[in-house]
């Protein structure tokens, strides 16, 4: 079952990479005290991903920090090293926490996996992003299979 704006998020643990190696983080702890946006993405080094909906996170960190946002959490169905990389390479620096969700557990738990086999893929995350406080879901927008409209940076700062 998808989760709904008011369910308390489930208790999984999933990585991020700093400089001293593959670090694991309980999502008790990620979201703990913190109003978060999470944006949810089918791959690291993807077309849409790549071209828009990380970098408008990246480009819109500030403003939504400015609106009390105390973290943003790109979440990807890729290893640690790859979302390190890929943040690297969209120049993320400290605005964007890269979070591994690499056997798609947070996915699952959150009933927003999809079954990309038939492309090669395996199970991804569907493309999503939600508001997150202490958390708790507050707000849940899940895009259509194919569709970038309603989980871009600029959809979530005008929610806010």
């Amino acid at each position: 079952m998808t989760i709904q704006v008011g369910d308390k998020l489930p208790s999984i643990d999933v990585q991020y990479k700093t400089e001293d190696g593959v670090q694991t983080i309980n999502t008790d702890e990620l979201f703990a005290g913190k109003k978060v946006v999470v944006f949810a993405l089918p791959g690291a080094f993807t077309p849409t991903c790549s071209a828009s909906h990380l970098p408008g996170y990246v480009v819109n960190s500030d403003r939504l920090f400015d609106k009390g946002v105390d973290r943003i959490v790109c979440l990807s169905v890729n290893d640690a090293h790859v979302m390190q990389a890929w943040g690297e390479d969209q120049n993320v620096e400290d605005r964007v926490m890269m979070i591994a969700d690499g056997n798609a557990d947070f996915s699952r738990a959150v009933g927003l996996e999809v079954d990309r086999s038939a492309g090669g893929m395996g199970i991804r995350s569907q493309r999503y992003a939600m508001v997150v406080n202490d958390g708790v879901v507050e707000l849940l927008n899940v895009e259509a299979p194919g569709e970038f409209k309603i989980s871009d940076a600029e959809t979530i700062l005008n929610s806010l």
